[in-house]
């Protein structure tokens, strides 16, 4: 399945995406994920493999320090490989934070068991999935994980292209990119 041409009426906003290492420990499911983030009509713009160092994942987390489940949670998502995305749509934080489903698993197999978490989630902590939950938080927490890319530059040079659906999607890279005759 190969998506190619998206076209947007409004402005598409960005969010952060994370896949937890409980998902990404299992290439079947991470496959699904990637193909379930494609059909429900998110561009990706970045998709990023990494592992986290402890002091990664504490810095990452610092708002939520003394809580009860912080220790669980730094020591979780420094365990192992995750996958970072950042995507494009038009409402893609709130898309996005409807397609993960309820941060608890319990509550996402009962009330939502259609959405990422419904269907994959273990735990509360082990819950397959992160996502901005504003686009504040999204272009604070895109700049954590891609320091390189520039939220404000996209949205004024790329973004226009994007939502003209001048992209393609790039299956070797896993993401969508400029037409060749839209790149610089």
């Amino acid at each position: 399945m190969v998506f190619t041409t998206l076209r947007f009426a409004k402005s598409l906003q960005l969010t952060l995406a994370v896949i937890k290492p409980d998902a990404v420990a299992h290439p079947l499911i991470l496959e699904a994920l990637h193909h379930k983030i494609l059909e429900n009509h998110f561009t990706i713009v970045q998709c990023r493999d990494l592992v986290w160092r402890r002091e990664d994942s504490e810095s990452f987390y610092a708002e939520h320090a003394g809580r009860f489940f912080y220790q669980r949670l730094v020591e979780f998502m420094s365990s192992g490989p995750m996958r970072a995305y950042i995507l494009a749509r038009e409402n893609a934080v709130r898309g996005w934070r409807e397609l993960m489903g309820p941060t608890r698993v319990f509550q996402a197999r009962y009330t939502a068991p259609e959405t990422i978490r419904g269907i994959y989630g273990l735990t509360d902590t082990r819950n397959t999935t992160h996502g901005s939950d504003s686009e504040e938080s999204a272009a604070r927490e895109i700049a954590f994980f891609f320091p390189e890319f520039s939220v404000k530059q996209w949205m004024e040079k790329e973004e226009p292209l994007f939502r003209a659906g001048c992209v393609v999607y790039d299956q070797q890279k896993q993401i969508h990119t400029l037409k060749e005759e839209f790149l610089p």
